[in-house]
């Protein structure tokens, strides 16, 4: 194998994590051929009704650091200090995020992300950026790609040192790996769907809700979200079941729309013009969660991003997460220099533990969005973290703000999230104790 600083890499993917990639390899002076399926975004424009808009956060933009991007990054995005939770009865009320208005997440465009990543890798002389060009199959012994061109259906054959695959949840490039022995695979797929909306800016131009905010309408089963645009519109996404009551299914014409956001959305119903045509025109997603192991096949094919360990949308981290395997990896690479299998073998244990650790937190906050958000047992808890985040700076850290607000390990979060809760159980305990033990004594 080349030595580590001489490698052609073939990266399929180029979405957000294969374009970021792209950058830091073409950085390092490596040869670089990037293939991608769909039309080249920055001519073609984003798809409309295809993706969730991105929450980029800390993790993500220190990602984009080392190849000088968050600073372009962060003109195309929007801040959301907290979130708006939007009752049936037309009350809203404000949950911040952080314990102070400094800690916000970055509402962007994942078209629009995109497109940033790709015109930074392009002015690598040593990247080439290829499109309609869909990947079929591998040969991992000699790292052979088959690619076929989409718009007239011709293949080709490629080959590189080393094939990055970042071509997403239902990766091909995994697939072929998931027929080798011990190869461990699993997806899980929730119940729920989601279909993006939109709210367009209004009559004065202006944003139609607090512009600062992800908001949200939490109805137990089911949900709506929004998050602000640059142009001052709104990406609206409803998380809604498959089938049964309040969900895809039971919507089958414009009346039935139309009567379900009066009944649950009745505040966003005059605000979407083009609700109709918006959800009869765009599809219904599937949200998967995907496992799996190892990353990497004898140093010359390397898995990373949602290729490696989809999650579901709920915490906001798996672009971020994404990002920071782009990170991590280029550090293995560091580390290891010429010896690649070392480096993605360390990458891999690097990021999997903490990506499975993410994958239930995502699951779970899905919950929490949709059925706890609105209560007041949810809020008390929120104002009490706060709380002793203050008067115990540094000790007690909540834990979205360890996920989201810091490079801390996903894994380590949780854990330390977990100690600290229960440290605060037992002084509680102990002090309501000693309220009792002192009322008994004197009301006795």
């Amino acid at each position: 194998m080349p030595a580590a600083d001489h490698s052609r890499f073939v990266i399929i993917g180029g979405g957000p994590a294969g374009s970021l990639l792209a950058n830091y390899l073409g950085k390092r002076g490596h040869e670089v051929d990037v293939y991608e399926m769909r039309d080249d975004l920055r001519a073609a424009g984003a798809g409309r009704g295809k993706s969730i808009n991105l929450a980029l956060s800390y993790r993500g933009l220190c990602a984009m650091e080392p190849v000088g991007l968050s600073e372009q990054v962060m003109r195309l995005a929007v801040p959301m200090r907290g979130r708006m939770i939007h009752s049936t009865d037309g009350r809203i009320a404000f949950q911040s995020y952080g314990v102070d208005d400094s800690q916000a997440i970055n509402s962007v465009s994942r078209g629009g992300l995109n497109v940033a990543l790709l015109e930074a890798a392009s002015k690598y002389p040593n990247v080439r950026l290829h499109f309609n060009a869909k990947c079929t199959d591998i040969h991992l012994d000699n790292a052979e790609v088959t690619i076929v061109d989409t718009k007239s259906g011709a293949p080709s054959m490629v080959r590189g040192d080393i094939v990055a695959c970042a071509d997403g949840a239902f990766s091909v490039v995994r697939r072929t790996m998931q027929k080798l022995d011990r190869f461990d695979y699993s997806q899980n797929y929730l119940e729920h769907g989601y279909k993006e909306l939109n709210i367009p800016p209004s009559r004065n131009g202006d944003f139609a809700l607090e512009k600062n905010a992800l908001h949200i309408w939490p109805r137990r089963s089911f949900m709506m979200i929004a998050l602000p645009n640059a142009d001052r519109s709104f990406t609206c996404t409803l998380f809604w079941p498959h089938e049964g009551p309040n969900s895809f299914s039971a919507i089958q014409n414009e009346a039935d729309l139309k009567r379900h956001f009066e009944r649950h959305f009745s505040d966003a119903l005059p605000l979407m013009p083009t609700l109709a045509e918006d959800y009869f025109e765009n599809p219904v997603g599937s949200m998967v969660t995907v496992r799996c192991s190892p990353w990497q096949f004898e140093g010359r094919v390397v898995l990373l991003g949602d290729a490696s360990h989809a999650v579901v949308p709920f915490y906001g981290q798996g672009m971020n997460a994404a990002f920071e395997d782009v990170l991590v990896l280029s550090e293995c690479m560091d580390r290891h220099g010429s010896n690649l299998r070392k480096a993605f073998e360390a990458f891999e244990a690097a990021r999997k533990p903490n990506t499975d650790a993410l994958a239930d937190l995502a699951v779970s906050n899905f919950v929490e969005m949709r059925d706890h958000t609105g209560s007041h047992l949810f809020l008390l808890k929120k104002k009490a973290e706060k709380f002793l985040a203050k008067v115990f700076p540094g000790w007690y850290v909540p834990l979205y703000t360890l996920v989201t607000f810091t490079r801390t390990p996903y894994a380590q979060a949780v854990a330390r999230a977990r100690r600290q809760n229960r440290i605060v159980v037992c002084v509680f305990g102990v002090v309501l104790g000693l309220v009792i033990l002192i009322l008994l004594r004197y009301l006795s």
